[in-house]
């Protein structure tokens, strides 16, 4: 039997680590900077679709030079990131601090079908943005810090309903659907909306155990 992994660490997610600062206090001109290139880009990205969006684009509606874009954040995916990690800080927070079943109280068998709820939902809000970022930054996905926090969740829940299990390999094998690319797929391309895909990983947490 494999040990249960610990709970998520409730810190804020990490980003990649092209997108990590030296620990020391951002200059006010590179917050400014910062907070410029992140909301052309969101607004550009909403408004053109990410994959119509170049970075020359962005430093032209951020009113930065190139190489400020380029140094600060690496590539498009990078931008990408930076924009996700907003999102799934409070994403986490509601995981891990938030009202049940999403948040703690609730069953393990409940929290996972909340969880994979939630997850459809970020995705059908932020699907394009997603895809790009895992598409330009490959492995991005699983180097970057909200995939380890989604997998120690996951298997934390699946050691409770199956304490027996591999939970590490199930707890990756339950997460696959909510890749970007393969969730795509899943709504644009094989005709399994999150209407179909819900009940199905509800048939799967049912399938961990007693109690699910």
């Amino acid at each position: 039997m494999l040990a249960a992994v610990p709970m998520a660490d409730p810190r804020p997610l990490l980003e990649l680590t092209v997108l990590q600062g030296s620990g020391r206090a951002e200059r006010s001109d590179a917050a400014r900077n910062r907070e410029r290139i992140l909301r052309a880009a969101e607004e550009l990205f909403a408004t053109r679709g990410v994959a119509n969006t170049s970075m020359d684009d962005i430093a032209s509606c951020a009113k930065v030079g190139k190489g400020t874009l380029y140094r600060r954040f690496g590539d498009r995916g990078g931008l990408a990131l930076a924009l996700l990690n907003e999102r799934e800080a409070a994403f986490q927070d509601e995981v891990l601090r938030g009202p049940p079943p999403l948040g703690p109280g609730a069953p393990a068998a409940d929290r996972l079908r909340a969880f994979f709820a939630a997850l459809c939902d970020l995705l059908d809000r932020h699907l394009d943005l997603i895809v790009d970022f895992e598409t330009v930054s490959a492995g991005g996905r699983y180097r970057a810090g909200f995939y380890g926090v989604y997998h120690r969740h996951v298997a934390v829940l699946v050691a409770e309903l199956a304490p027996e299990a591999d939970t590490e390999a199930l707890a990756h094998l339950l997460l696959a659907p909510f890749s970007g690319d393969l969730y795509l797929h899943l709504q644009r391309g094989a005709g399994v909306p999150r209407a179909r895909l819900l009940p199905a990983m509800d048939h799967l947490v049912r399938g961990l155990g007693p109690g699910s």
